[in-house]
């Protein structure tokens, strides 16, 4: 695998697999979107049983797009969001079940990301859920509105899109924005133990039902199971 400055690593332990972005705030750039194509290349590679854990560290899940670095040029920017919205569709359906254990702040792209995995656990004391579009004057493209709707109830999609509410663990828990919500010091082994429940189901028949389930919403984002883009 190719080496780049994003600090993504990938924890193999039985069938979990522990995915653990540390960059401090976490933001999509190319750099960082490269690095997690390159992860994802590794995982769909792995044979046999699996389930994967994504967390990051510290204060943030993820705070969204490197908007400086984005700012660089036209063509970055338009590279980097055909980059993220890929991701997002090689996410949702994804030949393995995934868990997010939501460390800390989740925002914007983070949220969306988020909103691509099959389990979602938010650490109950700190932190916010929050897409913040409609009071930054960004419209979610296309593909982050398929991320964003793929599991997401409409009306919750709605509220969460039009109104840019920060949304506290049992505020996102009662929203169904996340599916579970628990301290900080255990955040990371529910995830693995969530995740070792799942992990021994068969993956085939899960990457066809994500197909069925989510394959227009990845289409969308401009992923095809089976076409890396």
């Amino acid at each position: 695998m190719a080496t780049t400055e994003c600090s993504i690593e990938i924890e193999f332990t039985g069938a979990v697999t522990v995915v653990r972005w540390g960059d401090g705030e976490n933001r999509f750039n190319l750099s960082t979107l490269s690095r997690w194509h390159e992860a994802l290349d590794e995982l769909e590679n792995v044979e046999g049983p699996l389930a994967v854990v994504i967390t990051g560290e510290g204060r943030f899940f993820s705070n969204g797009l490197d908007l400086e670095a984005l700012a660089e040029s036209p063509e970055v920017a338009e590279a980097a969001l055909d980059q993220l919205h890929l991701l997002y569709g090689r996410l949702l359906v994804f030949p393995a079940y995934t868990v997010g254990a939501l460390n800390g702040h989740t925002f914007a792209a983070g949220a969306m990301l988020a909103c691509c995995l099959d389990y979602r656990i938010m650490r109950e004391d700190r932190g916010y859920w929050y897409l913040p579009e409609a009071d930054l004057g960004l419209p979610l493209s296309p593909a982050m509105f398929a991320a964003v709707t793929a599991r997401l109830p409409v009306a919750v999609a709605a509220e969460a899109m039009n109104t840019a509410q920060r949304y506290g663990a049992t505020d996102a828990l009662a929203a169904t924005l996340v599916d579970e919500v628990g301290p900080v010091d255990d955040l990371l082994e529910t995830a693995v133990r969530k995740a070792e429940l799942m992990a021994g189901k068969d993956r085939r028949v899960i990457a066809e039902h994500k197909r069925m389930l989510f394959g227009q919403a990845a289409r969308t984002c401009g992923y095809v199971p089976g076409v890396a883009g």
